[in-house]
Formats: structure tokens, sequence, C-alpha cells
């Protein structure tokens, strides 16, 4: 049954969202007239049901109103809603009604009643300094704080008599106190107490801790939990957790012992104490949103009884257990927010159906140099069916760096152009747009006559010339002979003049130009397309969600096609981008040659320098990455700057380098690569930000220094800068730190060059938190689920399929309370369309 605050809730979030209908998933109208009927019955008082059916929720129609009438209607609801909050559990008013439609009972004894968006300080003991604190983790209300879950246990179920304490091992005793006095140990105050059971005394000292010596009383029953080290030749407990035994269950020994991510005075024992308390008042009000079916289908446990046990586990069982479902439930709501946009996307408007014309697609591939590998003809025949269905395309397509995605999103490019409608093409930097103008220039220059821009469709265009631009050069260019008319392709980036965008702007617009390449620049306001029928977006991961839906708002329910050279595993793509369908271009092209790589010890730096200067002797050109860009005692890395410094006079005085980084104006990062790329400097030291980027031929050999502070994938890319040519490429990696582990990891990239394959490795051994695009923007966080877990992943995705076919917007009553958990999840994060 619905909320009287969960009805407040989407109102109040409509508003805060600018009256847009996108509060909740399938818009405002179907969501009032689900919960119209069931408000109605519990109205008893006749005055406020008249009201109510004044307002008609059931028939409303929210989504074709103007903003004003909008703003009336909602104000209208809400008045209505504040009449019946304060006439509620008045006597005589006739109103049945609490905050829950449903019927609420009160709280057992020992629990409490406050709700869940209650502020944490109602927890005895959380002063509001303490909740300021609390607060930089991202916990502010009760709620927050259930989901607070320890990152790890300490194991002090093993009970052990005295006698049979092992030295190094974690374990318990339960003792009896037999004296406790304040003692100096070293040169400070702190607690000494004798202990012993059945089998034999021992030694418990706690440092700086003079005051807990008035804890313990003789004869006390104490447990003791810690690891046993040996002092002159005897046993002792150094500084373990205690507990004096009573009523109370132990929340501090003798049993799994939750450790909680901590900051800057918050303290272990006050944290466990606050959770202790927190589940037992509260933990029984959570509503269990996951239906009963699937709940009893996999033997999950109650949301009530998960939540208790993830913070206080009974045993080891049962923390996996109660994980488990924690971990399902964030990749279900997950995949079903995913899917619900991918579904709106498709079916909210009806997408183009755009005529795949073989002839066409023939005729360009006659004319390449090259033969289509069997992974992109796989690929391209997946991009043409989507395309000419009804329904926008919403899909991923990876591909190692030179394994040809660009021909492919040439073709799509094409086949939009053919049906009438405008292309987009959006890169990360100027520089790689630039790359890609001038790559689909150079396709179309090979099947098509290039020519002068014609006066219907370029009648004024100057771009930096006393003239029309030529057909070869410039921002705009032209291309007659192969489609039925001359073909126009422009570059739209940041650096542009205001009046050669402003005319750009009026070109898209006016739908004189067919295909657009870009950065960011493409989805600004001002840029308007005629009629926008596919978006191809390169390297997605450096957008984010938000810049997506932007780029797609520009057109008419356009296709959407993301490509990315980063090798991503299934799972993260499933996650990352479960929005999307997957293509994925798994064979490079014959000849193609591989970067050899080498581990070398950083005593080698020296042979490292000499291979860099033989590279360039021979007329090529080399990357120097370090890790950071700024001095850092913590990270021991080489900064940037720093290195770049010390190349220019110690090692390579001779050459010339240039100086790459993340804090450089944007301006400045495009002069420095523009130079690298035209020949104009030998060795380019970079930070990271080289990872995804141009193409230099010439670029032979690539050397990262600090390489233990990359990830596998990271390596792989950097790689892929060089040999992209008929030279071979080397890439030389030099760890800050050497040690077994990190001489297993970079071997690991000496010996596979297969990027997907290094991805999932990278996966294995660093976690999903740490690879590359978790933290995209319009991304809900996982607290619990680990992306490396294929099966329960792929059991949320089929159950979150499954679901939508038979419920496609959760409306059935035992689907309310999902509903309500999805869109208040997504709506926290991104929008939906």
């Amino acid at each position: 049954m619905i909320s009287i605050n969960s009805l407040r809730d989407v109102l109040e979030l409509e508003c805060r969202k600018g009256y847009a209908d996108k509060a909740v998933i399938g818009g405002l109208d179907r969501y009032l007239h689900k919960q119209a009927g069931q408000i109605r019955q519990i109205i008893a008082n006749p005055k406020l049901l008249a009201t109510f059916d004044g307002l008609d929720l059931s028939n409303s129609n929210y989504s074709s109103w103007d903003i004003d009438e909008r703003k009336k209607w909602l104000a209208n609801i809400f008045d209505w809603l504040d009449k019946l909050e304060n006439t509620k559990g008045k006597k005589g008013t006739g109103v049945e009604v609490s905050n829950s439609l449903s019927t609420t009972a009160k709280p057992p004894s020992g629990k409490r009643s406050e709700p869940m968006s209650s502020p944490v300080v109602i927890i005895k003991g959380i002063t509001p300094g303490v909740a300021g604190k609390l607060s930089k983790l991202n916990v502010k209300t009760i709620h927050d704080l259930l989901y607070f879950f320890p990152r790890r246990y300490l194991d002090y179920s093993q009970r052990k008599p005295i006698a049979e304490l092992e030295e190094g091992e974690e374990q318990t005793i339960v003792a009896i106190v037999w004296e406790a006095r304040v003692v100096t140990l070293g040169n400070r105050q702190g607690t000494e107490a004798i202990v012993g059971d059945e089998t034999g005394n021992m030694r418990v000292v706690w440092f700086n801790q003079p005051y807990l010596a008035r804890n313990f009383s003789t004869n006390a029953r104490v447990a003791i939990s810690g690891r046993v080290s040996l002092f002159k030749g005897q046993k002792v407990f150094e500084s373990p957790e205690w507990e004096l035994l009573g009523s109370k269950e132990l929340i501090h020994t003798a049993r799994l012992v939750p450790v909680y991510p901590l900051t800057q005075g918050l303290y272990p024992r006050q944290v466990r104490r606050w959770m202790k308390e927190l589940i037992s008042g509260w933990a029984w009000q959570l509503r269990d949103f996951l239906p009963s079916e699937t709940r009893n289908r996999y033997q999950f446990l109650d949301l009530p009884q998960a939540i208790a046990q993830a913070h206080y586990p009974d045993n080891w069982s049962m923390a996996e257990t109660a994980r488990e479902r924690l971990a399902f439930d964030e990749l279900f709501l997950l995949q079903l927010g995913l899917l619900a946009r991918k579904r709106d996307w498709q079916e909210s408007q009806p997408g183009n159906a755009l005529d795949a014309d073989q002839g066409i697609i023939n005729g360009f591939l006659n004319c390449l140099p090259f033969a289509l590998t069997q992974a992109q003809e796989r690929v391209l025949q997946e991009i043409l069916a989507d395309i000419s269905r009804p329904k926008a395309m919403c899909r991923l397509l990876q591909g190692e760096v030179g394994s040809g995605k660009t021909v492919i999103a040439t073709i799509a490019l094409l086949v939009s152009a053919a049906n009438g409608y405008q292309a987009a093409l959006m890169a990360p930097t100027e520089i790689l747009a630039e790359q890609h103008f001038n790559n689909i220039c150079g396709y179309l220059s090979e099947l098509s006559t290039p020519e002068r821009c014609s006066e219907e469709r370029d009648s004024s265009l100057t771009l930096g010339t006393s003239s029309a631009m030529s057909a070869k050069s410039g921002n705009i260019r032209c291309y007659a002979g192969f489609l039925s008319q001359p073909l126009t392709i422009a570059l739209l980036v940041g650096s542009l003049k205001d009046n050669e965008k402003e005319y750009l702007h009026s070109q898209l617009r006016e739908g004189k130009v067919d295909i657009v390449v870009g950065t960011h620049a493409i989805i600004q306001e001002g840029v308007e397309f005629h009629k926008l029928g596919l978006a191809v977006i390169d390297e997605q991961h450096r957008f984010g969600v938000l810049q997506r839906q932007k780029l797609r708002q520009k057109g008419f329910n356009p296709h959407i096609l993301v490509m990315t050279a980063t090798p991503i595993p299934r799972t993260m793509a499933l996650t990352l981008y479960g929005d999307l369908d997957l293509s994925v271009i798994d064979q490079l092209p014959p000849g193609r040659q591989v970067a050899k790589t080498k581990y070398l010890d950083p005593q080698q730096m020296g042979k490292a320098y000499a291979f860099v200067r033989r590279e360039v002797s021979r007329g090529r050109q080399a990357f120097v990455i370090c890790p950071i860009i700024d001095e850092s005692e913590v990270l021991e890395a080489k900064a940037a700057t720093t290195e770049y410094d010390f190349l220019s006079r110690e090692v390579f005085p001779d050459l010339r380098l240039g100086l790459l980084h993340g804090r450089m104006p944007a301006s400045d990062k495009e002069d420095v690569m523009r130079r690298f790329r035209n020949g104009l400097l030998d060795i380019l030291v970079s930070t990271s930000v080289v990872e995804v980027g141009i193409d230099i031929p010439k670029a032979t050999v690539i050397l990262v220094e600090g390489a233990d502070r990359f990830g596998l994938s990271q390596l792989h890319q950097f790689r892929g800068r060089v040999g992209r040519n008929s030279e071979p490429g080397y890439c030389l990696l030099v760890p800050e730190k050497p040690s077994p582990e990190v001489s297993k990891r970079l071997q690991l990239v000496e010996e596979i060059h297969d990027g997907f394959a290094l991805a999932e490795e990278d996966l294995k051994l660093r976690g999903p938190g740490e690879f590359s695009g978790t933290q995209q923007s319009g991304f809900p966080e996982l607290r619990v689920a680990d992306l490396s877990n294929v099966r329960l992943l792929e059991l949320a995705r089929q159950e979150a399929i499954t679901l939508l076919q038979s419920d496609p917007n959760l409306e059935r009553d035992e689907h309310i309370l999902l509903g309500e958990k999805v869109t208040q999840l997504w709506s926290e994060s991104t929008e939906w369309s």
C-alpha cells in the first residue's frame, strides 16, 4: 500500500526536478492513477473526500500541461495533504488515516517508533558534533546508519581456556578478574589486570588507558578477545577488546565483531554500541521491498534479519548469507533502474527506422584499403539490425585500440545521412575529435569527389578565410557523388571563435550539416539539430550518464552508439552500461602489431633511458608516463613536473621535450598534443591524461615510471599509444617499489596482450571500486555488492528482466514497495531519460 509520506516525497521530488514529469518511472500520471483509488478508500471525512475528488488524481493529464498548470495543480495537492495531516488523529473527524495506509501496529516492546528519516542524534550518545563526523561518511539519518555496513569482521568467536591459548592468534577467553590496577607501561600510565580460569592465570595490559582499571572489580567475570603475544616467556593480551559478563548480549568480544570504516573522532567501541542499539530499536521498521516470490525462490533472508546479521552475524555462514541478500538487493535495484531507463528510451517515443542500403555500404567497404575482420562484420550486422527497427538503438561497442571501431561508426553515420537524418560523433578531447574528423573525411575522400560546399548549403562560411571553405580543408567539408546529394561533415569544438560556432550552430539547426564531429561543445545550450537520427559517443567513461542524456535530448529519440577502447569485464559492462546492448570487436586486423612489453627494475632506469634515446635517434617519438602531478611523500610517486625538469636538464638536454598533465588549461593541453602529433616534440612527459587520446604514428616507445601505481587495464591502455604504424612498439614498465606482488602483476602485462583478459585480472586484483568508470556521475553507490561476482550479477539482471516483462511499471500491489525503492534510489543519482 502507498505511504502518505511516499506520496509527498514523490511530489516534492517532482518540484525539485522543475516540474519536468521525471520524478517516477513512467511519469506522474501513471503513478497517481494507480494510487488514487487506494487513497480514496481510507478517507472517511466527507469534506476531505470531496476536496480529494475535486483534485481528480485518477484522471490527471499532467504530462500535457504546461509548467504553470503543473505548479498550480501540485500546490492544490500539497494543500490537501496538509489538511489531511492536520486532521489526522482528531476525534470526530472521521479520518481513518495514518502515515502508512496499511495497518501500522505499535512498536514491539523495546523497539523505537521514530521514523527512519530521523536524524542520528536521537540515538543516545550521538551528539551534534558526532553527527557531523558521521555526516562525513554520508550517514545522516537512521536509515543511513542501518546501511552503514562493516568492512570486515574480527573473529573473536574462538573461545579457549587460558592454558590452550596460542601465540599470534585471535582468540577469546572468559575469566575471573583477580586484580586490576594502574601501572606504568613504558613511560606512560596504563591498566594491568590479572585474570584466570580453571586452567591457569595470565596478564592483560592496556597501554595509555589507566581509566580502565576502575571497570574491573575483583571476582568480576570478563570476556577478553584479541591477539595473544609473549612477554618474557609468558602469554599476555595487549590492549584487547573486553566486556564484563552480565545480562546484555556481547558486542565487542566472543563473537564475530564488526569493524566499521571510521573517520577522525569516531571510535570502534562507541560505534559498535550505537549500531547495536540501532539494530535493536529500528531494524523491525524496515519494509522488505523484495517480492516474496523472489525471496522464496533463492531462500534470501528477510530484510530486517539480513541487516541485523550483516552488522552482528551469529557466525560466518550467516554473515555471508546476509551480505548475499544485501548485495543482490543493490544489483537488482541497479538493473531494474538501468533496464527501465533503456525501455523508456526505446518506448517512450518512437525511434527512427533507418534503411541500411546495402549498395551504399558495399560501395564504402569496396573503397577501403583493407577488408573488415570477422568481428567487425558481426558487430556491423548487430548495429544495422538495431537502427533498422523503429526503436532507438542503445548499444555499447567495445574494441581494442586499432580494432576498427571508427570504420564501423562511419558506416552507421553514413546510413543515417543517407536516410535524411543528421548524425553526431562526440569525443572527450579536441585532439581526438579532430582525429575522428580527419579519419572519416579520409574514408569519404576515397569513395566520392570532394567539392566546395554549394551555395544552397553554404553561402557565407568564412571560418578564417576570405571565401567559402574548400572541400579539403577547414571545419566543414563536402563530398559528392556517393549519396543522392552532397554529404556535408563539420567539426565543432570549443576552441572555435564565437562567430565560427554561431555559423555552425545555424547550419546544424537548418539541416545543412549531415554529420558533425565534436567535443562536449555539441551538448552545450544553443546547439540544436534539425533532425538528429544517430549519436555516437566515443570513450563513454569520460562523459558520464548525464552528458549522454543531454546529447540524446538533442534529437527526437536518436539511435545511440557508445564506443570505448577501454577493456571492460563483462560484469562491469553489465553494471556500468546495463542500459546498453553489448557488442565487442575482439579481433585485431591482420598485421596489427602488439607493443612488446618489458618489466624493468628501478636500477635499470639508465637502460630504459638509453632505449628511448635510441628510438628518438631513429626519427621516432616517445612517451614518459608519471603517476601524479605534485610531490607527495605519501604516494612517493614522481611528479610529472619534477620529472620533466630532470629529464630536460640531466638526461635528454639535447632533445625536445613537452609536458602534459591534468591541471593544465585545456587550451595548453591541446597545444602540447598538437606539437607532439606534428613532430615538433621528441618526448612527451605526461600523467595518465594521455591514457585515451591521440594517434601518434611515429611514437614507438612508452616508458611508464611508477608502474606499480597503475592498474593492469591502465597499463594496457598506455601501451596502446605506441606501435600504431608499421614500426614495432615498445612498452617499458618500471615500478617505484618492486616486490613479489608487483612483479607478479607487471609480468601479467608482459604475458597477456588481450585487453579483456587483462581487465578480468585487474578486476580480481584491485576490485570494482578502483576500476575505471565506477565513479561516473549518475550511478547509485554500491556498498556491499562485489562486481566480480558474476553469478549474482547475472542472477539479479535476469530477475529484473523477468519482473519487468510481467509488470513493466511495478504497479502490482506486491511490487509497489519495490517501485518506490527503485524510484528513490535512481532519483537521488540521475534522471530517467
